[in-house]
């Protein structure tokens, strides 16, 4: 497990948070940060049984990183290969008990990857997402989000369409999403004294048209991955935290990368919407406010 401590905070700490947003609206050039990427001809244009790395993250969301992982046995991909990355604290018991069981799962052409992080470090997103862009063995690398699901064809098109490719960012052109559901609502009451392999009900969820590689929806190139890391120039976005941090550097990610992202024709990617977030930390108030103005947002 990597080691992290949490640095003490620093008066001018907000400023730079405001900067890099401002920075990566377009207002600053990359290359102050980020000088060089692996151009075109340095990055390779694989074909045939490409090795996909999904990177994902859980604090406190195990309800619906079952369907995720369930995802993955149910629509097994043939022929491309998947390592699935999981970042998780010991200290969030069900995500701990979720990861046990499914290692105990034998499902073809997938490897199971579970990273321990301190929660500090689980906090920053970004973190565990450039310890694994820097680590990466796979061809292509996606970082998404504990709520999406991969059925359907999904990973096998995707190996299909990146034949040959060297894009230096993708994502799918449509995602199909659940309206905000509530914590009451019967597709996240797990048993959690019965685990087993999950599906959703499809009906529930209503197709979207995408215009960028969003955070959950980022498919960068192997080897852009491992020479730039997840905003690893941007110390800001490597520091270990006490509380979750709003993963403003998924805007930042594609700003040095100089793309917003080319959109491809991918099948089955679904999202669980939700109002309530688990990783919210501190009062009920606080977490209660934070969840109504994502309903407000999505209305």
């Amino acid at each position: 497990m990597p080691q992290f401590t949490v640095p003490p905070d620093r008066w001018y700490d907000p400023l730079v948070g405001r900067f890099l947003r401002f920075a990566a609206g377009g207002w600053i050039p990359a290359s102050w940060f980020l000088k060089h990427i692996p151009d075109e001809n340095g990055r390779a244009a694989k074909t045939g049984t490409l090795h996909i790395e999904i990177v994902s993250h859980c604090w406190q969301y195990a309800h619906f990183l079952i369907y995720q992982l369930s995802s993955l046995v149910r629509f097994a991909p043939q022929n491309v290969r998947v390592t699935m990355t999981v970042y998780y604290s010991r200290e969030d018991q069900h995500t701990v008990q979720l990861l046990e069981y499914f290692a105990t799962l034998q499902v073809p052409n997938v490897h199971w990857n579970w990273c321990e992080l301190p929660r500090q470090a689980l906090f920053r997103r970004a973190i565990g997402r450039n310890h694994a862009a820097l680590n990466s063995k796979a061809d292509w690398v996606w970082f998404t989000d504990c709520d999406l699901m991969f059925r359907d064809n999904c990973l096998d098109q995707l190996g299909e369409v990146l034949q040959g490719r060297r894009d230096v960012l993708v994502y799918p052109r449509i995602e199909r999403c659940t309206s905000l559901l509530s914590n009451e609502d019967p597709m996240l009451a797990i048993d959690w004294q019965n685990l087993r392999v999950v599906d959703v009900d499809t009906s529930q969820f209503e197709e979207f048209r995408r215009s960028r590689a969003t955070g959950p929806l980022q498919i960068a190139h192997g080897d852009v991955a491992r020479a730039c890391g997840y905003c690893d120039s941007l110390s800001y976005y490597q520091r270990p935290s006490e509380t979750w941090c709003k993963a403003y550097e998924d805007r930042a990610f594609r700003w040095l990368l100089r793309s917003q992202g080319t959109p491809l024709d991918i099948p089955g990617v679904y999202r669980i919407r939700h109002v309530f977030k688990g990783r919210y930390t501190g009062s009920a108030l606080n977490t209660g406010v934070r969840s109504w103005i994502r309903r407000i947002k999505r209305s």
